[in-house]
């Protein structure tokens, strides 16, 4: 099982960096959907993904068809639109012979109607008020990919880790640690 992060014509380097940083965190693949509307050498791109670029599978497609043609057989394709009606966590994400891909649309128009409508029963909406009119885009990639992964027992992550300046360790949160003799007045 794998899961895909995939971007239709994303414009904002920030947001493709914040989410190919998370891609990196989830061990998720990211598919871009050409044309991007920045360069990958862009430097608010790298400064988002930081010093985790190479440790995001990024896979580039020349449009939308020739992302389908790649799909496996094994795939299920989900389309991340505020306009569907059912909830991205009312789908059971844990068929371990699957691959997952999460289609997110470009960030000023969304995903194209005709894309959405070939696909209408694959359409998951974000729930959220009325007083905005979408999240951000690399937000609700993390919304999405959590989901299916806490579906799917977090695999290949850790779930605790030892750091060495630990702050919910003994050591580290001894007695007095946070107080400080203050002058009385």
């Amino acid at each position: 099982m794998t899961n895909h992060i995939v971007l239709f014509e994303p414009e904002i380097p920030d947001n493709t960096g914040n989410i190919a940083r998370t891609c990196a965190g989830t061990n998720t693949v990211l598919d871009l959907i050409e044309p991007l509307g920045f360069r990958l050498d862009d430097k608010h791109l790298k400064r988002a993904v930081l010093d985790y670029g190479g440790e995001v599978e990024i896979r580039r497609h020349d449009d939308l068809r020739a992302f389908l043609a790649t799909l496996p057989d094994n795939a299920e394709m989900y389309l991340i639109s505020k306009f569907s009606s059912k909830v991205y966590t009312d789908v059971d994400y844990t068929d371990e012979s699957k691959d997952y891909y999460f289609v997110f649309g470009r960030e000023t128009t969304g995903l194209p109607e005709t894309f959405m409508r070939q696909y209408a029963d694959r359409n998951l909406r974000i729930p959220m008020s009325d007083k905005i009119r979408a999240f951000n885009l690399s937000n609700s990639a993390a919304i999405v990919i959590f989901e299916a992964l806490r579906q799917q027992g977090f695999p290949h992550m850790e779930k605790s880790h030892h750091y060495e300046n630990d702050k919910l360790k003994d050591d580290y949160n001894r007695p007095g640690r946070y107080q400080r003799n203050l002058p009385k007045h």
